[in-house]
């Protein structure tokens, strides 16, 4: 792959695009492109509603529950935001025809760190994905096949978004939660990012390559997410601390230090690293540069140094998602679409109407559920279960059964079933509403399922209040 160590270069796959779709929107937008500058700066009157919600503010505090102005905002989901992991396809989908372990894991690390780059111009936050919303989305891919994305909002209070990646054809599949922290930190804020996890399968690799739960597995964390000078200068956005990418069966893990600069010392958008045996500490090679622009690989055997992955240069590829018209109210896209508008307008009024629209309206369903002792179930996932070999740290994964033994085309057909992500699919009536039914009346539930109503109760019993600080009569966190 990268000429380390005397092996040589696997990877002859061309570089997987997007094909075109009338009918289908792309999961993206014209703002979000490599080499955005990470600075924003705020006017006085956006200063001053920053200083309004600050001030009621102890450092450390929890941010999950404060107001955010809508002109920090990102005009698009969470859920829709992680497909930005997956946006280099022809980093990911080589993979598993990689025969050597160590080119693999090398492959692996290259995919990991080749995502970090695509944001948003600026520093913007994604919209808080509501309980019960969901996002799917496909890549058409050079190979001509395709592959498949669902995500759902599990938890709001604390937040969670699981998510879930299959590439039929190529053997891969990844299973992730996102599990944010939020904190004000003085003159900056931060989203801890260390206990989300994501959990790749190569299931054509790997001693238990071809069984149920099988394949080679690797696990990966996040690094933390920063925001500097809210209080004093210009707004920074900065990714910082350690993340690892680590396979147990290959006895191999890449400690990856993302650098925040410091005061007088240092560069924006550092990082540095070191491939080891994990077992005994030997260290194999050095990742360093800017997960913004240029990483290059040290073989420290041969001292070695490659260019891993250029950022710079780099097209992201989006997914394509269906249109709006096919798409449930509950799916990101749809469901935000009047405060994306607004947002794309830079119309902020607009934008904080429609939003205030979604939470109160999820408020009074939270209530309603309440009231009712209905018990909230996701609709697509489930928590995992360690007696399957099921990574603990996920928290949920899909609910439905993707058979790793099937064929390609099986396994389509049965992600096919848990939503109809392609355009024109129908949607399977299994999970068309989540099975929520009052704890005290469940006999009842069962015998008057035909008299439900067609828009299902979903929770969002923990939304962040976006009013302003004293804002129709709330105080700040007040929900």
């Amino acid at each position: 792959m990268f000429g380390l160590g005397g092996h040589h270069n696997p990877i002859t796959h061309a570089h997987n695009r997007r094909r075109s779709s009338i009918a289908s929107n792309k999961s993206g937008d014209a703002a979000e492109q490599p080499g955005s500058e990470e600075e924003t700066v705020v006017d006085d009157s956006e200063k001053n509603v920053l200083m309004s919600i600050i001030s009621q503010l102890r450092p450390g505090a929890d941010l999950s529950r404060i107001t955010l102005p809508t002109f920090i905002l990102e005009p698009k989901s969470m859920l829709e935001r992680i497909t930005n992991f997956m946006q280099h396809p022809e980093n990911l989908i080589p993979i598993t025809a990689i025969e050597d372990p160590e080119e693999r894991f090398l492959q692996v690390v290259k995919f990991y760190l080749s995502g970090w780059h695509i944001k948003p111009a600026g520093v913007k936050k994604p919209l808080n994905p509501i309980l019960g919303e969901y996002h799917t989305c496909y890549w058409d891919l050079q190979s001509g096949h395709r592959s498949f994305y669902i995500a759902e909002q599990t938890s709001h209070h604390p937040p969670k978004s699981s998510y879930f990646y299959m590439s039929p054809e190529h053997h891969i599949r990844i299973d992730g939660t996102l599990k944010p922290q939020s904190r004000f930190l003085g003159n900056s804020a931060a989203s801890m990012m260390n206990t989300s996890l994501v959990a790749l399968r190569l299931l054509n690799r790997g001693a238990t390559a071809g069984k149920p739960g099988g394949g080679e597995r690797y696990l990966l964390t996040q690094p933390n997410m920063y925001v500097r000078g809210i209080l004093f200068g210009k707004m920074k956005y900065e990714l910082g601390d350690h993340s690892y990418v680590k396979c147990p069966e290959l006895d191999l893990v890449c400690d990856i230090e993302f650098k925040v600069k410091g005061f007088f010392t240092g560069a924006y958008n550092a990082i540095g690293g070191f491939i080891k045996r994990e077992s005994t500490g030997e260290q194999l090679y050095e990742i360093s540069g800017s997960w913004h622009s240029e990483m290059f690989i040290k073989n420290l055997l041969t001292g070695k140094r490659e260019l891993l992955f250029d950022a710079t240069h780099a097209r992201p590829t989006p997914p394509i998602v269906k249109p709006l018209e096919e798409q449930d109210e509950r799916e990101s896209q749809r469901l935000w679409h009047p405060t994306v508008s607004a947002l794309n307008k830079r119309d902020q009024e607009g934008a904080t109407d429609e939003k205030f629209k979604v939470e109160d309206r999820q408020r009074e369903e939270a209530r309603t559920r309440e009231a009712d002792g209905v018990e909230w179930t996701p609709r697509f996932f489930r928590p995992v279960d360690p007696a399957r070999g099921e990574e603990e740290g996920l928290d949920w994964v899909l609910s439905a059964h993707i058979d790793d033994e099937a064929s390609p085309e099986e396994q389509i057909k049965q992600i096919m079933s848990v939503a109809p992500i392609l355009a024109g699919s129908r949607r399977n009536s299994k999970f068309e509403i989540p099975p929520h039914h009052p704890q005290h009346e469940h006999n009842h539930a069962e015998t008057s399922s035909t008299t439900a109503p067609a828009n299902p109760v979903h929770s969002d019993a923990d939304l962040i209040d976006f009013k302003g600080p004293t804002e129709g009569g709330r105080t700040i966190g007040e929900t």
